[in-house]
């Protein structure tokens, strides 16, 4: 399967609304849930055109993955974008159907060639413990592990065990 990335925009809202409605609870087994709230079309729709603002801030740059034919098979994000320090947060999710199929990694090593267009030098990413795919991918795209943290799910509360990694470019 061949897949490439593109900038979010408005257009995406409703297939996007389906493909995380669909993975809710795939993702919610390795990372915290993004509450109720969120798969409310409106709330949904007032977060989308969040991103869409913090896009045209400067301040994130969120790609969806789609594979050849268009659709969507996962999104992938630099968020807390910082040109000053050249730096930015990755983050990932890759829907259920299209997971053990190098769409992460294909991803994120498209992201990483972009980062730089973005004045960023260093990227930032943490995965829960028990999320070993994802740990895998970013070791494999040059992600060293450099902390652990415990932190409380501001939509769950449930305590969590995050792996914090870095990459310089």
């Amino acid at each position: 399967m061949e897949i490439y990335i593109d900038r979010l925009n408005e257009e995406d809202a409703n297939e996007l609304y389906a493909f995380e409605c669909k993975n809710r609870a795939f993702f919610e087994q390795t990372i915290s849930s993004r509450g109720d709230d969120y798969y409310h079309f409106g709330t949904f729709m007032i977060r989308h055109m969040e991103l869409l603002k913090e896009q045209e801030d400067a301040i994130s740059s969120c790609y969806l993955i789609k594979e050849d034919s268009g659709t969507i098979v996962g999104r992938i994000n630099l968020v807390d974008i910082d040109t000053i320090k050249g730096t930015a947060q990755v983050g990932y999710r890759i829907g259920e159907a299209f997971t053990k199929k190098g769409v992460a990694n294909e991803a994120l090593q498209l992201l990483v060639k972009l980062a730089p267009e973005m004045k960023v030098t260093q990227l930032h990413a943490k995965t829960t413990n028990v999320n070993i795919g994802s740990q895998k991918v970013l070791a494999k795209n040059g992600f060293e592990r450099i902390s652990v943290s415990e932190e409380i799910s501001a939509d769950t509360s449930e305590k969590l065990t995050l792996y914090h990694f870095k990459r310089n470019l």
